[in-house]
């Protein structure tokens, strides 16, 4: 499509319009958002947000596309394999709206590094990490900061998409995750300054498989072993986190 042919952007989301009114939308259009995280779980939630007419988006993630990760994750396919997940989805959002201001950052966010993503500049952080120390840095730091924050708890081992729920973080049961980051925050007597949303899901299957595969990289939280993971799972994690974000904006108008 050449510049001359080039749709406006409003035209690109007028179902979005339709549903919600312009100063809904609008409002949406003018929200800055950083996801961290964009494999299983983030980058669906980042496409969803960017199809919902989120114009400033970070995505934030130092992984390459790997093989293991095509099941399951928006920016993997035979072809992106070995590239930096941020830049193919950047490619991606921009194909989708080119007037978006897309920030790829291919780096980990950690505690030594935490300030440099000025996270006090966003409306909404959300929190797709695996990590437990990071994740539970990133908890930390965004609640005392006071940007609404939602976080995705574990999303492996669970088929059932029935059973994905939101949550209160200190009322969300039956997630390894959860419980994990709990356990952190009172061994260290550190805890989250203000409450936040989790998405999650109680239930807890075991691997029916075995696998040695050397391709397989470990992705679990406390990372002993490799779980299995399914797509419309971790796609409805992602999704649902863009909805809470979405509802929020709108509910204030």
């Amino acid at each position: 499509m050449n510049s001359s042919s080039m749709p406006d952007e409003k035209s690109l989301f007028a179902r979005n319009r339709l549903l919600l009114g312009e100063e809904k939308a609008e409002r949406i259009a003018g929200s800055k958002v950083i996801v961290f995280g964009v494999g299983g779980v983030g980058s669906w939630c980042a496409e969803s947000l960017v199809r919902s007419g989120i114009r400033d988006l970070t995505i934030v993630d130092s992984d390459n596309v790997a093989l293991s990760n095509i099941n399951r994750q928006l920016p993997a396919t035979i072809r992106t394999i070995g590239m930096p997940k941020v830049d193919v989805l950047k490619s991606r959002f921009l194909e989708i709206n080119p007037f978006a201001n897309i920030i790829a950052l291919n780096k980990l966010y950690s505690s030594e590094n935490a300030s440099s993503f000025n996270i006090q500049d966003y409306d909404y952080v959300v929190d797709a990490i695996d990590s437990l120390s990071h994740k539970a840095h990133l908890i930390l730091n965004v609640t005392e900061i006071g940007v609404p924050l939602f976080s995705s708890m574990g999303a492996a081992l669970k088929i059932d998409p029935q059973k994905v729920k939101v949550a209160e973080f200190w009322k969300v049961y039956g997630c390894p995750l959860a419980r994990a980051l709990r356990k952190k925050f009172k061994q260290n007597k550190q805890y989250p300054a203000k409450k936040f949303q989790c998405v999650y899901s109680p239930e807890l299957l075991t691997n029916a498989g075995e696998t040695d595969d050397d391709d397989l990289s470990s992705e679990n939280f406390v990372k002993p072993v490799t779980n299995g993971t399914m797509a419309h799972v971790t796609a409805i994690f992602g999704f649902t986190l863009a909805g809470l974000i979405i509802q929020d904006i709108v509910s204030k108008l």
